[in-house]
C-alpha cells in the first residue's frame, strides 16, 4: 500500500492494518524457520509496510 493511501485512512484503520501485518510477519518468520517460505521477498515487503504505517501514525501524533 502506498503512503498516500495510508494517509487517507483513519487511525483506527491503520492500527487494525498494523496488527494484521504484525501477525503476517510472525507467520512468515515461522515459515522461514521451517523452510516452508515460498515468496522470499514477502517478509521484507511486510516490514516496509509496517514501517510506513508507524511513520504515518507518528507524524499524526506529533502534530
Amino acid at each position: 500500500m502506498k503512503t498516500a493511501e495510508l494517509r487517507k485512512m483513519k487511525d483506527a484503520e491503520l492500527k487494525v492494518q498494523l496488527d494484521e501485518l504484525a501477525s503476517e510477519a510472525m507467520k512468515l518468520r515461522f515459515q522461514q524457520a521451517t523452510m516452508q517460505l515460498t515468496k522470499t521477498s514477502r517478509p521484507q515487503q511486510v516490514r516496509q509496510e509496517i514501517a510506513r504505517i508507524k511513520t504515518v501514525l507518528s507524524e499524526r501524533s506529533r502534530g
